[in-house]
């Protein structure tokens, strides 16, 4: 089983965030190690471009004894076929990097519907539809999912965000969602991810209010600081429900408009 971390230096709106730093790391070494706190046995590997800017990603990953492969800038689909290929993966699991604060018991509650299906599952996520707080995005496929998508998708949309092909063809898989055992859904008023200056203030005050008094901190544990300390919530609220579909709602056939929202007008 692989977990592939797709990471890039050249992002529009905050250039270099996964590089940031935080409590003497970076961005992307913190979420590497909040990965690697799951229970389940899985190799995670860092999926960047050949572009030079991305070469401090590939020394980063070398610096943390991650693998790192590097492929097509915009063909994320293709990035993460090649990269499952090299490592011999059987199941793989799309984690991007901009979800630092993805709560390790959060993946391991999706691997763990997957693992206990009778029949296997081609495609388990809990986005279809999501209910944590944005940030903590997980996606699984069995590498002949993940191949089939390789080999028949050809909108820009698939080979840029890797999975729609998958999700917006159920006829074709045998797809499964693991909503919050919560049983709420805040995936449009709470935001953990990164995209914006804001998110990363936010990200960054989070990790210095929790890593100090538990590394393996949980989305509990985020809601809970944000209930005693509500303004540290206020930091990025403005981007609350702002993610990739906008961009793509007459393309998307199951996603609503009730499922994005537009960035601030000020950006």
């Amino acid at each position: 089983m692989v977990i592939i971390v797709q990471a890039r230096m050249a992002s529009t709106r905050l250039p270099g965030k996964v590089m940031l730093p935080v409590l003497g790391k970076t961005i992307l070494a913190m979420m590497i190690e909040r990965l690697q706190m799951i229970q389940h046995k899985a190799t995670v590997v860092i999926a960047t471009s050949v572009n030079p800017e991305d070469d401090i990603i590939e020394q980063e990953a070398h610096s943390l004894n991650i693998p790192c492969y590097r492929g097509d800038q915009n063909n994320l689909l293709d990035r993460h076929y090649q990269a499952a290929l090299q490592h011999n993966a059987d199941v793989v699991l799309k984690i991007p990097s901009d979800c630092p604060l993805i709560d390790p018991q959060a993946i391991d509650r999706v691997l763990t519907y997957f693992f206990d299906q009778t029949v296997t599952p081609d495609y388990v996520s809990n986005l279809h539809p999501a209910t944590w707080p944005d940030g903590n995005d997980v996606e699984i496929m069995t590498m002949a999912c993940l191949k089939q998508a390789w080999e028949n998708a050809e909108k820009n949309l698939e080979l840029e965000h890797t999975t729609p092909y998958i999700w917006e063809n159920p006829q074709l898989f045998n797809i499964g969602n693991v909503t919050w055992e919560t049983g709420l859904d805040y995936s449009m008023s709470h935001r953990f991810t990164i995209d914006y200056q804001e998110d990363y203030l936010f990200i960054k005050r989070v990790f210095e209010e929790l890593y100090p008094i538990n590394k393996n901190f949980s989305c509990d544990d985020i809601l809970d600081l944000l209930e005693r300390k509500p303004e540290i919530y206020q930091i990025n609220a403005g981007y609350a429900g702002v993610n990739w579909y906008r961009n793509h709602l007459n393309e998307l056939k199951t996603i609503q408009p009730e499922q994005t929202k537009q960035a601030p007008v000020s950006q």
